[in-house]
């Protein structure tokens, strides 16, 4: 069975502004483009002294929250963070989990991370595999040593002889990524902006933008202590000697907009389809990892920072997940993507219409139902938040409907087609999504089928009636990725023989 990928979310008209006072918006630690983008969009800014204490909708912050916050929620209010996400935010409590779910399910499945040691309790183990490896493969295995609970690339350096190893507080050991792929000798990442809507059903939205992130100087392997040649974090390479150098094919800076990654990708001859599904796979099985232990708050949304980096052979890994990933805006790149991500954020936080004074007579009459735990949404009408104004970040229309042709290549139409009835993916190939336009009706089986699209945000959990159930109360992870290895079995195949086993895989039935 198919379902259908829309659902009763805001109409996609654009909405009516709103009323003098009718609208905050409560800012603490936040970054300075989203107060930007908000009042760009007709919101205003809570002012404590003003308005009374419950009477905001959207409390930003770079931090967590505590749990009385979580508590007190009422149907109107958002928080832009779920509680206990720090199990894969943290480097060492991500290596944890990663570690246990391969232990579960297999290490083929859960072999996008390499592999990694937490000192100093590790230690012994490192050793063993350090002089294990150095007996089987020689000098030649390079390590990367990072603090715990740092970031912006801070306290990073990559030894080869275990005698260069000195730490003085909590440090991840990883293998290095030692044969990156490279564009123009110079080593890259890709920094993946990924939403969850909801822990409970699981609700994963990919960004369609997102950043590619250079070193500044040519990577080699011969000069491990230059941090520009192996670092791609911006906060460090924005003050390389090189940065605003021209750099052949990189050009000025250190990033680049997945747009133009794309464009890259055509040149090269891969099955652009199964990268971008394995960098879907990695997104989902690092979630599965944390999922059943969040408690579920519908009222909040995190937006994750998936940093991944691609080898030689198009193998993507997964180097960290970013908790509140950086909104600095450094150059032309910064703006492009970031100003449209966090339009598209606030509308993916689902405020919909009526009662423009926040449900006041709704709480006086003793009704207030806090909203961390509860096992649906609350359904309880929400003041509607205006649309932003019409700008250079800002779309004419937030709510997608798949057309019913997307235009290809040629020598992939045929097999596009088919492909897009039950899968979903980041990017395709071309300058386009590949989108999925599923069929069936705004539920399956009495469930509630979130939105494909909203803005550039593109779901890619669920993708299926099976994930949609297997996704519903108790979350059923064997389940989840047994669909994971036959989406992506399948889009391996395509390539080699597109037309005969696309159609027995998604002939009709």
């Amino acid at each position: 069975m198919i379902f259908n990928l829309e659902e009763d979310s805001a109409p996609s008209s654009t909405l009516p502004n709103h009323p003098k006072g009718a609208l905050y918006f409560l800012s603490w630690f936040c970054p300075e483009l989203v107060r930007e983008v908000l009042l760009e969009r007709g919101w205003e800014e809570y002012d404590e002294k003003e308005q009374e204490e419950e009477d905001w909708n959207l409390y930003w912050r770079g931090s967590a929250f505590c749990k009385s916050e979580y508590h007190n929620l009422l149907p109107w209010q958002r928080l832009n963070h779920h509680p206990k996400t720090a199990g894969i935010t943290r480097k060492d409590c991500l290596a944890r989990n990663l570690r246990r779910m391969k232990a579960t399910f297999g290490s083929a499945l859960y072999d996008f991370s390499p592999i990694a040691f937490i000192l100093p309790n590790d230690y012994t183990r490192f050793l063993d595999e350090y002089n294990k490896l150095r007996l089987t493969r020689g000098p030649s295995v390079y390590w990367i040593c990072k603090p715990v609970d740092l970031s912006r690339g801070r306290g990073i350096f990559i030894f080869e002889d275990i005698k260069d190893l000195v730490y003085d507080c909590s440090v991840i050991v990883q293998r290095y990524i030692s044969s990156p792929l490279l564009i123009s000798g110079y080593k890259f990442d890709l920094r993946i902006y990924v939403c969850v809507k909801s822990f409970h059903p699981l609700t994963v939205y990919i960004h369609q933008e997102g950043l590619v992130r250079f070193a500044t100087e040519k990577y080699s392997l011969s000069s491990l202590k230059n941090l520009y040649a192996h670092l791609t974090n911006t906060s460090i390479n924005k003050f390389g000697p090189f940065y605003k150098t021209q750099k052949e094919r990189v050009g000025q800076g250190c990033k680049w907009t997945l747009s133009k990654f794309r464009h890259f990708l055509h040149s090269q001859d891969i099955n652009q389809l199964l990268l971008w599904q394995r960098i879907n796979n990695i997104v989902t099985l690092t979630l599965l990892t944390i999922a059943p232990s969040v408690p579920s708050c519908p009222n909040c949304v995190e937006l994750f920072g998936f940093d991944i980096l691609i080898d030689v052979k198009f193998k993507p890994w997964l180097l960290e997940v970013n908790y509140s990933p950086a909104l600095t805006l450094d150059c032309q790149a910064d703006v492009t993507v970031k100003k449209s991500l966090i339009s598209d954020l606030i509308d993916l936080m689902n405020y919909t219409s009526t009662d423009r004074l926040r449900e006041r007579a709704y709480q006086k009459h003793g009704h207030k139902q806090p909203c961390l735990h509860a096992d649906q949404p609350s359904h309880v009408p929400i003041p509607v938040l205006p649309k932003a104004k019409q700008s250079k970040f800002q779309k004419k229309t937030r709510i997608y409907k798949p057309p019913a042709n997307l235009p290809q290549d040629k020598e992939t139409a045929s097999s596009h087609s088919r492909i897009i009835k039950k899968c979903c993916l980041i990017h395709s190939g071309s300058h386009r999504p590949v989108i999925i336009p599923l069929e069936g009706t705004t539920a399956v089986n009495g469930q509630h089928v979130p939105p494909l699209r909203v803005g550039d945000f593109i779901r890619t959990f669920p993708f299926n009636t099976a994930t949609l159930e297997a996704s519903q109360h108790k979350l059923d992870v064997k389940i989840i990725i047994q669909e994971l290895h036959k989406l992506t079995a399948q889009l391996a195949d395509w390539r080699t023989d597109p037309e005969n086993k696309w159609h027995q895989s998604y002939g009709e039935s």
